[in-house]
């Protein structure tokens, strides 16, 4: 029987009819969630990822404010707009979308960043407070990567759960969260020998490595759930994982689809992070 389909898309609609619930009555109390994008050159893929962002804070109920500036902006200029954006009360959460031009320092725009405007959890003090288990801001793929679990209705509580990549952004965050989450973690990465070792013992499969096919359906333990990551593309173009999916489905017990699992997620948590920054500052002024 084949794996039941985890839908990144529907359970993301049903998160941002709430986060539109709570910013309604944010802005009732005074206080409208507004998220600051900061866009600087004219990457491509970057303004359909900004586009998105923007598109999507207009739905629920967020203000939005969109800065863009050339590829020859400087980073003191960058590092003075963060200040700028970090002494605003009115912006709650600011997101400088990556890449960034060569001339300037993604770690130190990064940790420029206030961490109580950090929504997308990437600064070293937003990981810190990630890996003590302190309230903060989690990173919003594998936060949304834990919703989707959720979402199957499965506790995570004694399962073995194996993470497939190492990065900053998805594979040590993910790893960290499962384990708050009570599961036993292995993480495997490029230099971990016969992979499919490890995935065969795994209840819980995370596939984060950008490489298509790495997860192949004799890698799978029957009944699995499967996250997959990855957005890769095919020899035809076409949007793919790092999952052989028709294959793992028939395999796994329930199995995220690309696309349409993982990244409608990852948008919906930098809505919810900002969402709670608001609500966090709503406090401060209560």
């Amino acid at each position: 029987m084949p794996a039941n389909l985890i839908s990144g898309t529907q359970l993301s609609q049903e998160i941002r009819v709430d986060i539109a619930r709570r910013a309604a009555r944010s802005s009732s109390a005074g206080v409208q969630p507004g998220l600051a994008v900061i866009l600087v050159g004219d990457d491509p893929a970057s303004h359909v990822y900004v586009r998105n962002k923007v598109q999507a804070c207009a739905a629920t109920g967020i203000r939005s404010v969109l800065e863009r500036h050339p590829a020859s902006l400087t980073q003191a200029a960058l590092l003075a707009q963060i200040a700028a954006l970090n002494a605003d009360p009115a912006v709650h959460g600011i997101l400088v979308q990556m890449p960034l031009p060569p001339q300037i320092d993604p770690n130190a725009v990064i940790a420029a960043i206030s961490t109580a405007k950090d929504v997308d959890g990437y600064s070293v003090l937003s990981a810190g407070e990630l890996l003590t288990g302190a309230p903060g801001f989690r990173p919003c793929t594998p936060y949304g990567c834990m919703k989707l679990i959720e979402s199957t209705g499965i506790s995570l509580k004694g399962k073995h759960a194996v993470v497939i990549g190492r990065s900053n952004t998805v594979g040590k965050p993910m790893a960290l969260l499962l384990l708050q989450a009570n599961a036993t973690v292995t993480i495997c990465h490029s230099n971990t020998p016969d992979l499919g070792l490890h995935t065969r013992q795994a209840d819980v499969v995370v596939a984060a490595v950008g490489r298509r096919n790495t997860v192949t359906a004799d890698m799978i333990k029957p009944g699995a759930i499967v996250i997959d990551v990855g957005m890769n593309r095919d020899e035809a173009g076409k949007l793919c994982g790092d999952v052989d999916f028709a294959g793992v489905r028939e395999v796994a017990g329930a199995i995220t689809p690309v696309p349409g699992g993982v990244g409608p997620m990852t948008i919906t948590m930098l809505l919810l992070n900002t969402i709670e920054a608001a609500e966090a500052a709503q406090g401060k002024i209560a």
